[in-house]
């Protein structure tokens, strides 16, 4: 009997409407419409002993690492349409009844698929010792952005920026990747008003191009600092072949431990989401102490909706493959977080809808060079990449997470912030 129809209940139970979904066994049988707009092909029985021990984003997400199971075509559009069946965490939307178990069942068993659940692949991290202590935050950061600089530069492009870039324009060939993310540095460099010669510190600098950009084209002073030794050797190559060697400084550095203020104006961008939620006020805290009377902090960081939503998510693909001991919070709590520390929070801005467009933009990168970016990182890192790229501008697009700018100041002793009375930054 052809793998397919042994697998029809098990579709039929978790799916529901075949007529969307496609799936190809690995003996070539299918079952589903051959136009459906998801496909997806099981290579190995070891695919559905994955997703039958753990039915949520989890199981799923370890089959596709692991290569057990493909989805061809369109990823981002595939996701979609698998969303409407099941939730992430706890599996199919469907309630099964007594006969279809055992038509499951049956097919479990003609399948061989009973036995003890598969092995993780060697790629889900699950980090010890005390969450958000210094080593271990060094060893979740290490896990995500040491994976090798040439990888990200397929990625992300030449701008080596990762986080979200700012479209003022619709892509085209005249305004791309590059030029977002250009436009994205200058945004922040406008809010925290830079200009010649102002000391700026660049928290979670990454690969050094926020602090570039602010030393050659806004004559500023910039100490960058990050946990990843790859991406500061990076950093202070580009900034030596720029002849910046003398205005930007790089070092392998936690947050907590930067002790030499006052700066005039600090950037954190896309790192807070690294924090923690209960390091928060110390982080909010440490950086205000780092601020001279007048100073700006602009605070760039990934939310989540507000609402009970669980800390940690056992079943979390983001949590087990991507970004360990990563937390959202919504923009109420950081808002309420930098005002307790005595900042004085000035303005905020979401770009929701911009960081989706890049997102894109870095899947479209990836699948243009996926030979080499699986030769680099190899091909499950490559997979875990384009699964949560495309999983997560699905995210943004749904508004189920947002990303928000949000500009603080740090008034001198009489309350007085030197600020515009207007908003006059773009």
């Amino acid at each position: 009997m052809p793998v397919a129809d042994t697998v029809a209940p098990l579709v039929c139970a978790v799916l529901g409407d075949r007529a969307s979904i496609r799936v190809t066994c690995w003996d070539g049988s299918t079952v589903g419409a051959p136009d459906a707009p998801l496909h997806v092909v099981v290579r190995n029985r070891r695919g559905l002993r994955r997703v039958l021990w753990a039915p949520n984003e989890l199981g799923f997400a370890r089959a596709y690492v692991a290569g057990d199971i493909d989805v061809e075509g369109d990823l981002i559009r595939g996701l979609q349409e698998l969303a409407r069946f099941a939730d992430p965490e706890h599996g199919p939307r469907v309630t099964v009844d007594a006969t279809t178990k055992k038509a499951i069942l049956r097919a479990a068993v003609r399948l061989r698929l009973i036995g003890l659940p598969p092995a993780p692949p060697p790629e889900e991290v699950k980090l010890t010792g005390h969450r958000h202590s210094r080593i271990r935050d060094a060893t979740a950061v290490s896990h995500h952005y040491d994976v090798g600089n040439d990888f990200y530069r397929l990625v992300l492009g030449e701008s080596m920026v990762y986080s979200c870039a700012y479209w003022a324009r619709e892509p085209s060939a005249e305004f791309g990747l590059a030029d977002a993310q250009l436009a994205k540095c200058d945004l922040v460099a406008r809010k925290l008003g830079l200009a010649e010669g102002m000391r700026v510190l660049d928290v979670g600098c990454g690969w050094g191009t926020f602090a570039r950009h602010a030393a050659r084209c806004w004559g500023a002073r910039v100490v960058g600092v990050t946990l990843s030794r790859e991406q500061a050797a990076f950093a202070r190559e580009r900034i030596s072949a720029d002849g910046l060697a003398d205005r930007v400084e790089i070092r392998v550095q936690d947050y907590r431990d930067v002790d030499d203020g006052p700066y005039d104006a600090i950037a954190s961008i896309g790192m807070a989401e690294h924090v923690g939620a209960g390091m928060l006020p110390v982080y909010a805290a440490d950086l205000f102490a780092l601020l001279r009377p007048g100073g700006r902090l602009l605070n760039h960081a990934i939310a989540r909706r507000p609402g009970h939503a669980p800390r940690f998510s056992p079943t979390s693909f983001i949590d087990r493959y991507v970004f360990p001991d990563g937390e959202l919070v919504p923009p109420a709590t950081t808002i309420e977080t930098l005002e307790d520390a005595g900042f004085e929070v000035r303005d905020v801005e979401s770009l929701r809808e911009h960081y989706a467009l890049t997102l894109r933009e870095w899947v479209a990168n990836l699948e243009r060079s996926w030979d080499g970016a699986a030769r680099l990182a190899g091909p499950a890192r490559a997979r875990i990449w384009r699964l949560y790229m495309a999983g997560s501008s699905i995210a943004f697009d749904a508004n189920r997470i947002g990303v928000n700018q949000v500009l603080a100041i740090k008034t001198d002793s009489r309350g007085r912030s030197g600020m515009p009375r207007t908003r006059n930054f773009g």
